[in-house]
């Protein structure tokens, strides 16, 4: 009995988990409501890199262009600091000015006690000294405010395909070597100029010869004749 009470008192204080109960089945192209910054971050730039957000700035290296400037559809890595052990990554939405961004990302702000959850067009400012954006303050929502921390960043992720290796058609072209006209060697002209000169003198020969026996035929058929 004793034992009995006992679970009834954890179970009235609600120290028992509950299972999680299954929702009805989700459109394929419906996000989850819980989840981690960085499928969301894929999924709303495009980008697609994959692993723990404090990997895609080096990922991104040779496949995407990446700056230090924001723009709306860029994707926003921040490096690890403090708890935030693997790092954080978050879209652009909006460039309000030099040092303001609005950004859209999962899994920062605890909404209704619950984290995992979703926000679009919250606020973020550069804290740098030198407005190069490698401090940020995001917006939090339980502070209704943005957060005291400054938080580091890598820099900005761009949609777009890195070119910067490709070589350029014209590049190759320059780089082809162009095919030199070689003279032959005057020893080769001097043989084939022997050579052609020998051809003449058989040919000649050959005609001599032709016309000689040409011309004796008749003799030879006058003596038969005349025999």
């Amino acid at each position: 009995m004793k034992v009995v009470s006992h679970i009834a008192i954890l179970a009235a204080l609600g120290l028992f988990a509950e299972p999680a109960l299954a929702g009805p089945a989700q459109p394929a192209d419906e996000l989850p409501a819980y989840l981690e910054c960085v499928p969301y971050a894929r999924e709303v730039s495009g980008i697609q890199i994959y692993g723990d957000a404090h990997t895609w700035w080096d990922q991104a290296a040779g496949r995407y262009q990446r700056g230090h400037t924001p723009k709306a559809g860029a994707v926003m890595a921040f490096e690890p600091y403090g708890n935030m052990r693997l790092g954080h990554v978050a879209a652009v939405s909006k460039v309000i000015d030099s040092r303001t961004v609005l950004l859209r990302h999962s899994n920062w702000s605890p909404i209704d006690g619950r984290r995992g959850q979703v926000e679009d067009d919250v606020r973020a400012v550069d804290v740098s000294p030198n407005n190069d954006w490698s401090q940020v303050r995001v917006w939090y929502a339980p502070l209704g405010d943005l957060g005291t921390t400054a938080w580091p960043v890598e820099g900005f992720i761009y949609p777009g395909r890195d070119t910067s290796g490709a070589i350029a058609p014209a590049q190759v072209a320059a780089a082809t070597p162009a095919r030199k006209s070689v003279a032959p060697p005057r020893e080769f002209l001097a043989a084939f100029e022997d050579f052609a000169e020998t051809g003449k003198k058989q040919a000649a020969s050959k005609r001599t010869q032709s016309k000689s026996k040409a011309t004796a035929q008749p003799v030879d058929l006058l003596e038969q004749l005349g025999g």
